[in-house]
């Protein structure tokens, strides 16, 4: 089994829908970038793994044809939300296990304005196990958004656990604004109050308008290489990825679990626990991370689900400012899906993108300091769950 390192990453910043150029040139311009900052060409990659929600098939190769043409696999994928980190980890097992040593991961994505909903209606849904939980565990609401139900729910279910407030979910973007305030990938800059922030629309549970990810269009890539691969061509191979795992639903989930596990913390503890004993590290050990914060609330449950802080602590957490910089960990320094925004395709690349940078040094105003070990956590309902750990290569 080989180490997998990240030899290059490009992002293009996030934009609102209908402002954004067409998939495709968004997908090509994040590749050459991608490339050029690994000192690679397309001709000496061996696979491609395409990720996007919202494009029909082979968009992938449509894509990537504007780069170069040259008969290597091209594997697209989709895995909701957590599409991205999906495509990245398809391409760290062919490195890992020796198949190749130099794969791209690509995402991109170029939506629609408005709330998410069910795209097909002439079929069954393919959320159906799940809806059918969380239509036994609450009432459904004909006027909340389809996703702003689920997340929110899981909210509602973390206060009656808890008691958690309504005010420590809304703390959680105002701290993605400050971070988002150093970052010029991201859609949302300007920074907000807690009094803005629960004054605005309110959508469901604990959430309100600015506790919700904007949709977004955009676009970015990871090159991964084997150490050899790396040192052959005299490229920078300083970040490596220490361990992976990808978790779909556990049985709780349909079964006897609340709105909680129904939008991703069982698969999320589960993938971070395969994680931490894979690599020997602890979240002790982590000093940034990238989580999917769609919602206010799945960042809350995400970081008891991936150890940050002991079940039932999140808002204490939050409160004591561990979740910031001078804090335990610095939580979506990019400013995450809230102010970054989430292009479901892309999402899980530019959080490699991300962590990357700070691994290097490079972030720039938003750096983490002394950083040695970096996570990153991509969900998607349906479902599945990336976790990733980064590290400095020896």
């Amino acid at each position: 089994m080989s180490k997998v390192r990240v030899a290059g990453v490009g992002m293009i910043p996030f934009t609102k829908p209908g402002q954004s150029e067409d998939w495709d040139v968004m997908a090509e311009k994040a590749v050459r970038l991608a490339l050029a900052d690994a000192g690679v060409s397309y001709d000496q990659l061996q696979q491609a793994y395409a990720g996007y929600v919202y494009a029909d098939s082979t968009a992938g190769q449509s894509a990537l044809y504007r780069v170069g043409i040259t008969g290597i696999p091209v594997v697209n994928v989709n895995n909701n939300c957590s599409t991205g980190s999906t495509a990245l980890y398809l391409a760290r097992q062919m490195v890992e296990a020796g198949v190749a040593d130099c794969v791209l991961a690509v995402g991109f994505e170029q939506m629609l304005p408005g709330a998410l909903g069910m795209v097909f209606d002439d079929r069954k849904r393919t959320l159906d196990m799940a809806l059918k939980r969380q239509d036994e565990l609450q009432q459904y609401d004909p006027h909340a958004p389809f996703a702003a139900q689920q997340f929110g729910g899981g909210g509602l279910d973390h206060q009656a656990r808890y008691g958690t407030s309504d005010e420590a979910f809304g703390m959680i973007s105002v701290k993605a604004r400050r971070h988002a305030a150093n970052n010029p990938m991201a859609l949302f800059r300007e920074p907000i109050t807690l009094e803005e922030v629960m004054a605005s629309k309110h959508l469901y549970g604990p959430i309100t308008r600015f506790q919700a990810c904007p949709p977004t269009c955009g676009a970015a890539a990871a090159v991964l290489v084997s150490p050899g691969f790396a040192a052959k061509h005299g490229l920078d191979a300083s970040v490596e990825i220490v361990a992976q795992a990808l978790t779909t639903d556990m049985p709780g989930t349909f079964e006897d679990g609340g709105m909680m596990r129904v939008v991703g913390y069982d698969m999320a503890k589960g993938a971070a626990r395969q994680v931490y004993e894979a690599a020997g590290v602890g979240p002790d050990d982590i000093q940034a991370v990238e989580l999917h914060d769609c919602f206010t609330p799945n960042e809350l449950i995400s970081y008891e689900a991936l150890g940050l802080t002991p079940e039932g602590t999140a808002e204490r957490y939050i409160r004591d400012g561990q979740n910031t910089y001078g804090g335990k960990h610095v939580t979506n320094p990019s400013g995450g899906l809230l102010s970054k925004g989430h292009p479901l395709g892309a999402t899980g690349l530019a959080q490699c993108y991300e962590l990357t940078q700070q691994l290097r040094g490079n972030a720039d105003r938003r750096q983490v300091e002394n950083i040695r070990f970096a996570l990153q956590h991509n969900v998607g309902l349906g479902g599945a769950c990336v976790v990733t750990l980064y590290g400095k290569a020896a």
